[in-house]
């Protein structure tokens, strides 16, 4: 399956979604957050690393969500 594209529409909503599952101040969430609101590439890139390294559990959680 590929991995999904992270624009700044589907980062805010996976920041949402995040902050359920890890809580509000969780690095990834604080991370996807701050990418959402600059579109900055660094942010956008730090961002999806955080996201990679969460828990496999987490992530599949996160993007269930989004469905």
């Amino acid at each position: 399956m590929p991995e999904p594209t992270l624009d700044p529409a589907m980062m805010a909503k996976l920041a949402s979604a995040l902050s359920f599952i890890c809580g509000a101040e969780h690095d990834c969430t604080v991370a996807l957050k701050k990418a959402a609101e600059s579109g900055d590439k660094a942010d956008v890139k730090r961002a999806h690393t955080l996201f990679k390294k969460l828990k496999p559990a987490e992530r599949a959680a996160a993007l269930n969500m989004l469905r």
